[in-house]
């Protein structure tokens, strides 16, 4: 596991984004993706899960969290992605663990938003239990990306593990779902957020992807839609070539 941040000459921002893009890896082979990835169809099945001494129920259809999910998850917990007396919105809410870290964290308020309406309802759910009515609002969302998000609203800080595999792993609509979007739903994340200018000024998008996913893609996406971008963390898995990197992008331009 290798911890680090984009360092190198000091350039203007946008030079420094493209700089970190053209530094990314290339993305994995079709048949090293495939080698690595085997969705099970354990989706349709009634599951459970327990982190940070939490337990969680997953009705069928609601995706078990996998390594790169609960990366996100950590930093949350100690604080490297900070949401204390912050607006915060889990994009793809899953189960509920980042909304359920957020609102134990003191956020502002907590959006969880998710195309899946029962990943949805799971997450309100848990939310209810584990944090309870003490803790800061909870806004459940069905959404499509940003499509959904209440007009008027902004948040300060994101994170998204966008599902963003672009070959057919599976023909299971929910597999496909988590895992099989490709970098549209990239496109359509960045477009809305900025033309519906749902980021605070100052806010703060952290955004996980891998070399199985077009990773360099994803970041010029961001990088286009006038954000900077330095990366907060990457990690290594052993036994393979996946590179899983966190990055935190800002838009300088609404910084003041």
């Amino acid at each position: 596991m290798t911890s680090i941040r984009s360092g190198g000459p000091v350039l203007p921002g946008d030079a420094r984004g493209w700089a970190l893009h053209d530094r990314l890896p290339r993305t994995l082979t079709p048949d090293e993706i495939r080698a690595i990835n085997n969705p099970s169809r354990a989706i349709h099945d009634h599951r459970s899960y327990t982190w940070n001494g939490w337990d969680f129920d997953l009705p069928p259809g609601v995706f078990h969290p996998g390594e790169t999910s609960r990366l996100v998850h950590s930093r949350l917990l100690d604080g490297t992605l900070p949401v204390a007396g912050l607006r915060y919105a889990a994009m793809g809410a899953g189960l509920g663990v980042e909304a359920v870290v957020a609102g134990v964290h003191g956020a502002a308020a907590v959006y969880a938003l998710d195309v899946h309406p029962e990943s949805v309802r799971t997450t309100a759910r848990h939310y209810a239990r584990i944090v309870g009515s003490g803790g800061p609002p909870l806004y459940p969302l069905v959404a499509d990306v940003w499509e959904g998000f209440p007009d008027g609203h902004q948040v300060d800080v994101v994170t998204f593990n966008p599902p963003a595999i672009e070959l057919p792993l599976s023909d299971d609509p929910d597999i496909v779902r988590n895992l099989c979007v490709g970098r549209d739903i990239a496109s359509r994340f960045f477009g809305q957020l900025v033309s519906r200018e749902l980021l605070a000024p100052g806010g703060v998008v952290y955004l996980i992807v891998s070399n199985t996913a077009p990773l360099r893609d994803i970041v010029a996406i961001g990088l286009d839609a006038g954000f900077d971008a330095e990366v907060v963390h990457v990690e290594d898995w052993p036994g393979d070539d996946v590179q899983t990197y966190l990055f935190a992008l800002r838009r300088p331009d609404v910084d003041r």
